[in-house]
């Protein structure tokens, strides 16, 4: 395999073969984060040619949310049991038929079908546990930074190409734009095919930072032991209460980024007569400025207080949230916002993979986030539904932006009750 020959080229050079799994990693969250975010380009398009109203294409992205989110325990228990680099694939197959589908959509339930189930339950199948996945099997040496990068990924994915999605889209149509985002997964599929590897022990290493070679945890035998394992983690993990101040935490965290701002933001700023490139152009300056924010609290989260992060992360991103509604959403005080907020993203992530690796064990850490990770796209679905019944209902995004900033104070307080006890390792792990 290519991936051997590459192993034995990169060892020769003193490169752990782990940054050229990062490397397909990365970049399959980011085409995946891209087919995530993209339908908050079309909401306005769809409106127009179909008429259907902001609540209803709300809906269907809020099951996308949803499955997004509460498929990520049970990918990581596929992972465990069919190897990294095949879910991988799977995933992008499901995606890319979504959206190919899509292009002849007509009716709303079929909106629902192909990006609320099928594109939720294909990028549910990678999701960001992909990412903790990565950073706990592949390096013991700077996992934080790992999961910095991952999760910068991610976000850069959903806020980048959305101003090439949004001109494509003003220029061609929104169906140009699902091409363009079919185009960029079918060569992650590529690279992932060639590069990835699912455990250094399949190469003969150990991983990074680490002198010994793990072999393979055995795994359920049975579908019905596969599936149930998920469930299994979850029970022995909701006993302890670091388990639901960080999944409380994250339940704020998707519900003031992914559900509102990625789902609302262009449209909000449509109302204040910002046109959707210039929109979507604020959210590419937030992808920018979170990839240097997640960055940077990957580095800070191996060497300070995690919790601590975690609170100056919440109540810096509730008071950008409570500053946006009283701006003149003019180019400065946009810039402004994004700046600030952008920063702040996905910051989070890495934090909270490393309280949850602490806690619960290196091998079953990835269900754990899983189940967490759960509670951020339930977050994310409740924000996008209350945005679009709030723009219905009331004809304004600002209640959503208020409730969505004073729910992150409350998230910067909640972080601080996590304790610096004893990790709590779960039974067979």
């Amino acid at each position: 395999m290519i991936s051997t020959a590459l192993a034995h080229k990169l060892a020769a050079r003193r490169i752990h073969y782990g940054w050229a799994v990062l490397l397909a990693t990365f970049l399959t969250m980011l085409v995946v984060a891209g087919a995530v975010g993209a339908p908050g380009v079309f909401m306005v398009p769809l409106q127009r040619e179909f008429g259907w109203t902001t609540a209803d294409i709300s809906a269907a992205l809020a099951i996308r949310f949803l499955l997004f989110g509460l498929m990520g325990p049970f990918a990581a228990a596929f992972m465990n049991r069919f190897g990294v680099r095949r879910m991988m694939l799977i995933s992008l197959g499901i995606v890319i038929t979504g959206l190919l589908l899509s292009l002849g959509m007509s009716q709303l339930w079929q909106l629902v079908l192909l990006w609320g189930v099928v594109i939720g339950l294909g990028t549910g199948l990678t999701a960001m546990v992909l990412g903790a996945t990565v950073a706990t099997r592949w390096f013991s040496d700077r996992r934080g930074l790992v999961m910095g990068l991952l999760s910068a990924s991610t976000a850069t994915g959903q806020l980048a190409f959305l101003p090439l999605l949004a001109g494509l889209t003003d220029c061609f149509g929104w169906r140009s734009a699902v091409l363009l985002v079919c185009g960029t997964i079918l060569f992650a599929a590529l690279v992932v095919l060639l590069l990835m590897r699912d455990r250094p022990s399949d190469l003969g290493l150990a991983p990074y930072g680490d002198s010994v070679i793990h072999p393979v945890p055995a795994q359920p035998a049975g579908l019905g032991a596969l599936l149930m394992t998920p469930i299994t983690v979850l029970r022995d993990a909701a006993k302890v209460p670091t388990f639901w101040f960080l999944f409380l935490s994250f339940y704020i965290c998707g519900a003031s980024t992914n559900g509102l701002v990625q789902t609302h933001f262009i449209a909000l700023c449509g109302d204040y007569g910002l046109a959707a490139i210039g929109a979507a152009s604020m959210l590419a300056m937030m992808g920018l400025f979170d990839f240097g924010g997640t960055l940077a609290s990957g580095w800070l989260s191996d060497r300070f207080d995690n919790r601590w992060l975690l609170f100056w992360y919440y109540g810096l991103r509730g008071a950008s949230l409570l500053y946006l509604p009283f701006s003149d959403f003019s180019l400065y005080s946009l810039s402004l916002f994004a700046v600030f907020y952008g920063l702040d993203w996905v910051a989070t992530v890495p934090p909270t993979v490393k309280l949850t690796a602490q806690r619960f064990g290196q091998e079953r850490a990835n269900i754990v986030f899983g189940w967490i990770f759960a509670g951020h796209q339930l977050g994310a679905a409740s924000a996008a539904m209350a945005g679009g019944l709030s723009r219905t209902l009331w004809h304004s995004y600002m209640p959503a932006f208020v409730a969505a900033g004073i729910l992150c104070l409350i998230g910067a307080g909640l972080v601080l009750l996590i304790n610096r006890g004893r990790p709590a390792i779960l039974q067979g792990a």
